[in-house]
């Protein structure tokens, strides 16, 4: 056995020589013991964690099979979670983000001789003939030396990371964009000499003169003016493209420079401010939608109020009216008739109206024939009793705000069994009371079905009964005195003459067992009674069945009691099978 356990615990195939694989020494039990106390106090805190080989704290709660390192591998056994860590080997290395492919770059000369090992064809380096992506040469560059073709930049193989992977800007040269700048520069260059060849033509013909004159004085507001729009048509020019932009929250004005700020009117109340009741219609924050009417409880006229629920939109308007016409068109559709609500709507429109106005002729004719056929239209014709008697029995109270708080409660479900039957002059039904296993009239606690009610006079006895019951055991204790052990001895003996007095007598008892045995058999006859009852109930229907409420409530006998133990059948009884035998 010795020597199984001793192949059981080798290590594995390479494991380290240097490492002495000797299984750790058995603890003790009062070590074990020291072990989990200082375990408890380092999880309550009371105690400093454990510190792993690298310097760091253990976490207290992390379960022994995780922290604790296989034997063969460190005999020291030294908590740690080194080995839980991604381990350095077994790491893929990836580029940084600053590495990409290389693009336009000749990193050799083109060669003027052919080289060992180059393609046949081209005389490139970097690939064979058999690669060779250019046109066939009648005599190849290995032959001739002539037109040999550069060798080819080999691009290197890249393996990025989650994030460089999806890092847009990885092998962007901003140089490029310089480029788009120096184009614009330039534009704004030829639109200013533009300007200023406009401004020597202008001077030249002597139109600036005319307009800083002194016989235009007068005109001074036309010359600012003028100078204004020069302004302004620089300003749009420059600011073409920034100015004219609306920022996200402010509208701004490239002639004024003013900002104006889009803010919410004052007088526009948030959904959930507008009723403070918790009671009130729920407020989904997610989709800011408030769907019931948040003044519903408040008795105002939803039509009154400014908002009455994201669900009112759904049922005013023409809403309703082209649900229907929806309906109408998917019905028309099922009968034969093409008609699309979206595609020919005007065509639906009328088509409906039409099939409107034949459903109610339809109907009134046949109301007609119905009423010359049976008569009965003064009947029709008679006003409501409510307005014929001027008056009704049904009470409803409402409050301020238009809920009902008396009347048109809901009636409450009754069975089909008779409820509330109140005899021999009750107040309660059987079986309203129930104390120390036994039911009763809640009105006289009496435990005595169909009895008198005796009112408060049988409360009050009862009452004295079961405090006198209390009392008694109570003073037996009091009356009990602790016994020697002498006396002890003595009863004992005591006891020992009494049963050799009972040997002796035991033909005076063959009676009494007689007897006890014929209550037995008849016990057992009423079981088995009993049973084969059950078993025609069971195999009724359940509605069927007969209401249990006229059964006998007694405390059985001990022979009711043996005969209901033998004959109780056990499932894990080996010999069950074999009792209907």
């Amino acid at each position: 056995k010795m020597a199984s356990g001793a192949v059981a615990n080798a290590p594995p195939a390479g494991g380290a020589t240097d490492v002495s694989l000797e299984e750790p020494k058995k603890m003790t039990r009062e070590d074990w013991r020291k072990k989990k106390e200082l375990e408890e106090q380092r999880k309550l805190g009371n105690a400093p964690a454990e510190v792993d080989e690298e310097g760091k704290d253990i976490n207290p709660h992390i379960p022994q099979y995780i922290s604790s390192v296989p034997w063969y591998i460190d005999p020291s056994k030294r908590p740690t979670l080194k080995h839980q860590r991604p381990q350095p080997e077994k790491q893929k290395q990836y580029n940084s983000s600053g590495d990409w492919y290389k693009r336009g770059v000749q990193e050799h000369a083109v060669a003027t001789r052919y080289r060992k090992g180059a393609c046949e064809n081209c005389g490139a380096l970097t690939h064979k003939k058999k690669d060779c992506m250019e046109r066939p040469r009648k005599v190849g560059a290995k032959y001739t030396g002539m037109n040999i073709a550069p060798d080819e930049h080999v691009q290197p193989q890249l393996m990025f990371d989650y994030d460089g992977k999806r890092d847009r800007w990885n092998g962007y040269n901003p140089e490029e964009h310089m480029k788009i700048v120096e184009e614009y520069s330039k534009v704004d260059l030829a639109k200013r000499t533009l300007k200023a060849q406009k401004l020597q033509e202008e001077l030249a013909s002597g139109k600036l003169e005319q307009v800083n004159s002194p016989r235009h004085q007068w005109g001074e507001e036309e010359s600012n003016s003028q100078t204004e729009r020069d302004h302004n048509s620089e300003d749009e020019d420059e600011d073409k493209y920034a100015d004219d932009i609306d920022m996200p929250g402010q509208n701004f004005d490239s002639k004024r420079r003013i900002t104006v700020r889009n803010l919410r009117i004052r007088e526009d109340i948030a959904k959930y401010l507008r009723n403070l009741d918790p009671n009130s219609a729920y407020y989904d924050p997610k989709t800011r939608a408030m769907r019931e009417n948040p003044y519903a409880n408040t008795g105002k006229n939803p039509d009154e109020v400014g908002y009455a629920g994201d669900n009112f939109v759904r049922y005013t308007g023409d809403t309703i009216s082209m649900a229907q016409t929806q309906l109408f068109a998917w019905e028309a559709y099922d009968k034969g008739s093409e008609v699309h609500l979206q595609a020919d709507p005007t065509k639906l429109e009328l088509l409906y109206k039409s099939f409107k106005v034949k459903k109610e002729d339809f109907k009134a004719q046949q109301k007609e024939s119905i009423l010359e056929k049976y008569g009965g239209q003064e009947h029709l014709d008679a006003p409501p009793a409510e307005l014929l008697l001027a008056q009704t029995e049904d009470y409803v109270e409402y409050s301020r705000h238009g809920t009902v708080i008396k009347g048109q409660e809901k009636a409450i479900a009754c069975s089909k069994y008779e409820e509330d039957v109140k005899i021999n002059n009750h107040t309660c039904i059987w079986g309203s009371y129930w104390k120390e296993g036994k039911w009763g009239y809640k009105c006289c606690h009496s435990f005595v079905k169909y009895s008198y009610c005796t009112g408060e006079a049988g409360k009050e006895i009862a009452n004295t009964e079961a405090s006198l019951m209390e009392e008694q055991p109570e003073e037996a204790e009091h009356m009990t005195k602790p016994k020697t052990l002498m006396e002890i001895h003595q009863e004992k003996q005591k006891e020992k003459k009494k049963k050799k007095h009972k040997k002796s007598s035991n033909s005076d008892s063959e009676g009494e067992e007689k007897k006890k045995q014929e209550k037995l058999k008849k016990a057992l006859n009423a079981e088995e009674a009993r049973l084969l009852h059950i078993k025609e109930i069971m195999q009724l229907d359940e509605r069927k069945r007969p209401y249990n409420s006229q059964y006998e409530t007694r405390e059985p006998t001990e022979e009711e009691m043996e005969a209901y133990r033998m004959k109780r059948q056990r499932p894990d009884d080996p010999m069950a099978s074999f009792l209907g035998q």
